[in-house]
């Protein structure tokens, strides 16, 4: 699936570019095809659900899904969850659940995977770009 300039992106990474983040949008604005995960939409729509400016908020997520892909698990997803969260317990450096399966999907579709957390760092055969 990995397409030349393919990008999955984070919860930390759209939430930024939401609240106006001058390094992110060169990035949102070359990024084709750009990849969200359903993990990551359910936390966006969470913090809309919560903001004071609510509405705002959704209007936000409904114009990244006009040009965002999401994507689903499969059971090839589960199998790389699986292996992922043994990998990193057998290291000693477990990472959220959210984030185990953004990493899980971020592999199986070999998509690099753009976020601001330093612990995806931690998960071998990932490949992440620091926005």
């Amino acid at each position: 699936m990995n397409v030349a300039g393919s990008v999955l992106v984070d919860t930390n990474v759209v939430v930024a570019y939401f609240r106006g983040d001058q390094v992110i949008h060169p990035h949102f604005a070359g990024v084709t095809p750009m990849y969200l995960l359903w993990v990551v939409l359910g936390e966006l729509y969470f913090g809309a659900q919560r903001a004071q400016r609510r509405q705002e908020q959704l209007a936000y997520i409904h114009d990244l899904l006009t040009y965002a892909v999401v994507l689903f698990p499969d059971q090839d997803t589960t199998e790389m969850y699986g292996q992922v969260k043994a990998e990193l317990a057998g290291l000693g450096k477990p990472i959220p659940d959210n984030d185990l399966w953004i990493a899980a999907v971020a592999r199986q579709h070999d998509l690099p995977l753009a976020t601001r957390d330093a612990h995806f760092a931690q998960v071998p055969g990932l490949k992440t770009m620091a926005w």
